[in-house]
């Protein structure tokens, strides 16, 4: 006598070693929460080395991207409609050792996470002109320290921790798109496979919701699991940095949060920085 046993979906899902990004999938990462038929793997790596990957082999079904680089991806992948990471007045900054101006930042070498990070593109529509050298994003401060360049742009956890390494702000990118535009800046979000179909993909991205939503019910052990991935973050600053990616706007963009996605696609093709014009489309 045989018995019958339900097939399991494997979601294969990667994202960045973040402690925002853990502590919204910490739900699904711990079995919080569970979706009968489903079985979710994770795969944790820098954000550059995903958005390359999704571009390259489409290996992962649910991968977190910069948006800058969706145009890229968007034959294979659409966005979901939760899990973004959205700067409110705030992003990617600047940094140097010593105060510049504008006009003199505009003609340093800068060192950036990545040509494909959000916060590249961000640059690369306030200063089209600038030169630019790319580093893992953990290095960009040792390296601006070093004196191997004048200035980098920093994204993650050194948002908080540049100044206590005794660097100067010369420019948040956030700030600037919002005197820009009057959005918010949107930086990263989930990209999922367009073969899956539209039944996974529902189930996969109400999935996420839920994920994002206990944690924000239980945020002390979703911050503790997530303490693991704070690189030199005590808890206090480690809350904080979680707070600015992971709230409302997460579980929803809403049509601001949308309409910002779009524009800045849009004014990234518009200028020249990104090749092909983006078809933003989103699941959920």
């Amino acid at each position: 006598m045989t018995t019958a046993t339900s097939e399991v979906r494997e979601i294969k899902i990667a994202h960045s070693p973040d402690s925002d990004d853990a502590f919204m999938f910490y739900g699904l990462a711990t079995n919080k929460v569970r979706v009968p038929g489903y079985k979710f793997t994770h795969t944790l790596t820098d954000i550059e080395t995903l958005n390359r990957r999704a571009i390259d082999d489409q290996h992962y079904d649910v991968t977190a991207i910069s948006f800058h680089a969706y145009p890229y991806i968007q034959e294979n992948y659409t966005l979901m409609a939760c899990g973004g990471s959205v700067g409110e007045n705030y992003g990617p900054m600047i940094v140097a050792a010593r105060n510049y101006t504008l006009a003199e930042m505009k003609k340093l070498r800068i060192a950036v996470p990545g040509t494909l990070t959000t916060a590249y593109l961000t640059l690369k529509l306030f200063a089209p002109e600038v030169e630019t050298a790319t580093l893992s994003f953990d290095k960009i401060i040792p390296a601006v320290l070093s004196g191997e360049y004048d200035a980098g742009l920093i994204i993650h956890e050194g948002q908080l921790t540049y100044s206590r390494d005794g660097l100067t702000k010369i420019l948040d990118l956030g700030v600037w798109w919002r005197q820009q535009t009057s959005l918010p800046l949107p930086l990263g979000g989930n990209a999922i496979r367009r073969s899956l179909g539209p039944k996974v993909q529902s189930v996969t991205t109400k999935a996420l919701r839920e994920s994002i939503q206990h944690a924000l019910d239980h945020r002390d052990a979703a911050l503790e699991y997530a303490m693991q991935f704070a690189r030199d973050l005590d808890t206090s600053l480690a809350n904080r940095f979680v707070g600015m990616y992971v709230n409302e706007r997460t579980l929803n963009y809403g049509d601001d949060g949308r309409e910002a996605i779009r524009r800045l696609l849009d004014m990234g093709y518009e200028r020249g920085v990104i090749p092909h014009r983006a078809h933003v489309d989103f699941v959920g």
